[in-house]
């Protein structure tokens, strides 16, 4: 049998989604800036996933761009909006367990003069709603918020934070991190208060490559990439019509009977939890039931290291993260495991179990039959 319980670092494609895109790639392969019959094909294509994201969301079309990704997503948002209103402010807000992707072009903002506010975290991964409040300064720009956590699946209430945000300064803008949160959550921009919003496509099983930034009307965004004006001038270059098309098919898909699926997301991070107290010493990160993102847990392994657990559960085809994939290669502690306050001989043994559409109850019984066999012959042998 195969597991594979890394779904938050990326998704298996689904099937039409990738039949989708090998049409697009072989059969309908224009240019979307071309102007022959192969060019409006494509441009067609385009519409359409804009229409089907934008749906999802219930914003207007117009308020979707499209990226390569969360990661240019999130530095589009971050860069993007710093730089187009520096006039009012150069001061942002945001927290101590984020995303690379957000933590370092937030770095980069601060070489330029930026000055950046980072507000810790409780043990359940939540900022205090009072010291955002007294955060938030008249020169505050930006906000920036995950709205699910990628490695214990902490789940922040963006509505609320937005509220708090505007009524000290209702022009400071709000993001929103929504890469672990689309697809899992009904998310709302326009009642919830956010500005803009970053999705990334594999995480939903659409392809690699592939993801939005939703920009409310009306915010000031400067473009990082200049070339040949495409999506308005906010993003040069030509269109990655197959994964886009893929994208925007997903995205469908992932909200069609979207409480079902979310249920058995659910169910299965709860049987998992449930089963992990079988195990002696471990500890779980996560929270059961809706109090926390349906498709994460983490848990730590006393006495294991996370990573030799990690390649003795492949060695079973039993697939897991020690962390975010994105900060795998750059080796240290994890940011949000220390700021929800994992104990310090906890945080090289902590493993994150990631779920998607294609995971089963069985597959959660044979990963804890291996760790049941894996863990008293690993624990022994770090002892020695």
């Amino acid at each position: 049998m195969e597991a594979y319980f890394d779904n938050s670092a990326t998704t298996r494609v689904l099937d039409e989604v990738k039949d989708l895109v090998v049409k697009v790639m072989t059969e309908d392969y224009g240019n979307a800036a071309a102007l022959h019959r192969k060019g409006v094909e494509a441009e067609r294509y385009i519409k359409e996933a804009r229409a089907q994201i934008a749906k999802t969301l219930k914003v207007e079309e117009k308020e979707i761009l499209f990226t390569s990704g969360g990661s240019e997503s999130n530095n589009m948002a971050l860069i993007g909006t710093a730089l187009a209103n520096q006039r009012a402010g150069k001061h942002i807000i945001s927290t101590a367990v984020e995303h690379p992707s957000v933590y370092n072009p937030l770095s980069y903002l601060e070489e330029l003069g930026f000055e950046i506010t980072f507000l810790p975290v409780d043990k359940d991964g939540h900022i205090s709603l009072e010291e955002l409040r007294a955060a938030v300064r008249p020169d505050t720009i930006l906000v920036s918020v995950m709205y699910v956590n990628n490695e214990v699946g902490a789940v922040e209430p963006i509505a609320e934070i937005s509220r708090i945000v505007k009524e000290k300064n209702p022009k400071t803008l709000i993001h929103a991190d929504a890469i672990q949160a689309y697809g899992k959550y009904v998310i709302r921009p326009k009642k919830e208060g956010i500005d803009l919003l970053s999705v990334s496509g594999h995480k939903i099983h659409a392809p690699k490559g592939t993801g939005f930034l939703y920009i409310r009307n009306g915010v000031k965004i400067k473009p990082l990439i200049y070339g040949g004006g495409q999506q308005n001038g906010l993003r040069s270059g030509t269109e990655n019509v197959p994964g886009v098309a893929g994208l925007g098919l997903a995205a469908k898909i992932m909200y069609t009977n979207h409480d079902e699926k979310i249920r058995q997301m659910i169910e299965i991070k709860d049987y998992l939890i449930d089963r992990i107290g079988e195990l002696d010493g471990c500890v779980v990160n996560s929270k059961k039931g809706e109090g926390s993102a349906p498709q994460i847990v983490s848990v730590s392994f006393e006495g294991v290291r996370a990573e030799v657990l990690l390649h003795a559960l492949e060695d079973k085809s039993i697939f897991v993260s020690s962390g975010s994939a994105c900060s795998s290669h750059h080796p240290g502690i994890s940011g949000t495991l220390k700021g929800i306050g994992v104990k310090p001989d906890l945080l090289d043994s902590t493993i994150r179990f990631s779920f998607g559409v294609f995971n089963t109850k069985e597959q959660i019984d044979y990963c804890i039959d291996a760790l049941k066999e894996l863990l008293p012959v690993l624990r022994r042998y770090r002892r020695g």
